[in-house]
């Protein structure tokens, strides 16, 4: 058996609490990176031991930069299959911002509210029409940039590349 991983999340941007703040928030997903921080599971492995779908539960475990996988070897005649593990088993957050800005961010990962996905919707326009810096969007959205870099952590369609927003091609 592999030793468990010992590596440290390093969190420099307030915004990557987003992602963070809903996996966490979620007890399914909770569940889904205790038990892959024992060790390597396949997907179908965590549904045995959840009694649910997991699917859900390893996309936002990727989407948070929480998981890594591989492709387990098959016995002879079988498909090889992913299996994923924690990439990570201690956090550390070096960063500096606002209340409001911190109030934010929090607002966003826990709300259900139907108006950031509008906002995601609408920066994917404007990202798919050329305008890709955060400080442009923000004048635009009239929110900060810190804002605006919280609802893109928040989406599956959009990834933060330093002061740029980009629409990930892997959907």
């Amino acid at each position: 058996m592999e030793p468990t991983v010992k590596r440290t999340k390093i969190i420099n941007d307030p915004a990557d609490l987003v992602p963070l703040l809903q996996v966490f928030n979620s007890k399914l997903h909770s569940q889904v990176f205790n038990e892959i921080s024992a060790g390597w599971k396949t997907e179908e492995e965590l549904q045995e031991i959840t009694g649910k779908d997991v699917s859900k539960s390893l996309d936002a475990l990727k989407q948070g930069g929480l998981i890594e996988s591989r492709w387990r070897m098959p016995e002879p005649g079988e498909s090889p299959v992913l299996e994923y593990r924690t990439s990570y088993n201690e956090v550390r957050a070096n960063f500096q911002c606002t209340m409001k800005e911190l109030s934010e961010l929090i607002m966003i990962a826990f709300s259900m509210d139907e108006s950031l996905r509008q906002m995601a919707e609408k920066m994917e326009k404007e990202i798919e029409g050329g305008n890709a810096s955060l400080v442009n969007l923000s004048r635009i959205f009239e929110r900060s940039p810190t804002f605006l870099k919280g609802v893109a952590k928040r989406s599956h369609n959009i990834v933060v590349k330093g002061q740029r927003l980009e629409i990930t091609r892997e959907r």
